[in-house]
């Protein structure tokens, strides 16, 4: 089982962050990777919705299952159901949580996958990259506003 961590100071509030990341099917008003969301199955904020991504400037596309969702922690699990990548089993989990001095946001986007051993490091350089990117566009995001 492989690893992938990835973290950010985001420059405002945690509830403010949690607003903008919470709903299932929002990643395409901050993530400059993903340009569409769509609900296949249940409501943004329920456990077991279902939603597909379209990846910006092209045709690669994914399914992913809402799989715990806490508002009190600000944090949600989802996992990949459909995917082109070379990834047996994925579980990710995004997490917004307060940084009492400065009152920003310390946000962490990780995720457990199970690939072949050949596949192991290009595939969690895939999602290294793909988190930093978004976690990137979530402090552009709040720094311009």
């Amino acid at each position: 089982m492989a690893h992938t961590y990835v973290s950010a100071v985001v420059p405002a509030g945690a509830a403010s962050v949690w607003q903008v990341v919470r709903p299932f099917d929002g990643l395409p008003q901050w993530h400059p990777a993903i340009e569409s969301s769509v609900l296949e199955e249940g409501e943004a904020a329920t456990v077991g919705a279902l939603r597909r991504l379209r990846f910006a400037g092209g045709d690669t596309t994914v399914l992913e299952r809402l799989t715990a969702l806490d508002d009190t922690a600000r944090a949600f699990t989802y996992e990949l159901v459909e995917h082109p990548f070379p990834v047996r089993r994925s579980v990710s989990t995004l997490r917004v949580l307060p940084l009492t001095d400065t009152g920003e946001a310390f946000v962490e986007w990780s995720a457990e996958s199970q690939e072949d051993a050949g596949d192991s490091a290009a595939a969690q350089k895939l999602v290294a990259d793909l988190y930093g990117s978004g976690l990137s566009a979530l402090q552009r995001y709040f720094a311009t506003r």
